[in-house]
């Protein structure tokens, strides 16, 4: 029986379930999830192994019109997953008819000088009615009418097998890229910055999302009981520090709380204390050099 491995593009429009979907595939969290856009900000591998098959699927940040240099450096991280991957999966939120995002991106993909498997997935199909699904279904398929689709729904499994044995039967024929044991390349100390922003992604409100950044200054693990970890939250206005801090620190304490939580999952049950701090780093997302300092780079 022959092997099949490559690197999968998962790409969309903010918001269509890319990360849900991979940690949904990979039967664990390695991509932060929320609902508002830009939580992913850059490409994040899950490494899938199968008996005849490796996928490496690469989630990127949602395409959208960029406004900033960050928002620049994530549509530049999305073409080029696109462009260096075997196979693309683009994930659309189907429970939606296609909008001009949509056709942006099915432009795009029409548009690539190197013609590559295409596999549409229709996510979020539990979100779908009855009346709804032969008319959104047959729209986004004449926006891709080569490709090989299925309807999916993320959060509750539904079709993953299925839309895995697609993609397998895409990739080419090739040894595996990674160790069987892999699952991701990011870093525990990547890992828990980004449970941290995804922690504070949920309990903030508004615009103050968009501007948090998360820097670790100490991941010390000299004692194997305990893990000392010191975050930095970025915010871009005083204003926002004080809604990061809260009364009397009480929204960073519900913060730090869910972080770590989770990062206690990640690192399989070790204690960790964690030492948050807010900094205000003014209008970094539109600063060229702040945003590369922050490891924004390609």
């Amino acid at each position: 029986m022959s092997f099949r491995s490559g690197f999968i593009a998962v790409i969309g429009r903010p918001n269509v379930g890319k990360s849900t979907l991979m940690n949904a595939i990979l039967g664990q969290k390695i991509a932060i999830v929320s609902p508002k856009a830009q939580t992913t900000r850059k490409a994040q591998l899950g490494i899938l192994t199968l008996e005849n098959a490796q996928l490496v699927f690469v989630d990127t940040p949602g395409m959208n019109r960029p406004r900033q240099p960050l928002d620049t450096y994530m549509l530049n991280t999305a073409h080029n997953a696109l462009y260096e991957a075997d196979v693309v999966l683009w994930l659309v939120d189907v429970s939606t008819p296609p909008g001009g995002g949509d056709k942006h991106i099915a432009a795009l993909l029409s548009e690539m000088p190197e013609r590559k498997p295409i596999v549409l997935g229709m996510n979020k199909s539990d979100l779908l009615r009855p009346a709804q699904v032969l008319a959104h279904t047959d729209a986004y398929r004449a926006l891709v009418p080569s490709a090989q689709w299925m309807l999916t729904s993320a959060t509750r499994r539904d079709n993953l097998d299925k839309l895995i044995q697609i993609l397998v039967s895409e990739l080419p024929e090739g040894d595996a890229l990674y160790p069987e044991d892999h699952v991701t390349e990011s870093t525990l100390r990547e890992m828990a910055a980004e449970l941290v922003r995804e922690a504070a992604l949920y309990h903030l409100q508004q615009e103050v999302p968009h501007g948090v950044n998360v820097e670790i200054e100490e991941f010390n693990e000299e004692n194997p009981a305990l893990v000392q970890i010191d975050a930095v939250i970025h915010v871009e206005k005083d204003a926002h520090k004080a809604i990061v801090i809260g009364r009397g620190g009480q929204m960073l304490k519900q913060i730090g709380i869910q972080a770590r939580k989770s990062i206690e999952d990640l690192l399989e049950g070790t204690q960790v204390n964690l030492r948050l701090f807010v900094r205000v780093t003014p209008d970094w997302r539109s600063d060229e050099r702040r945003v590369r300092g922050f490891g924004y780079e390609e």
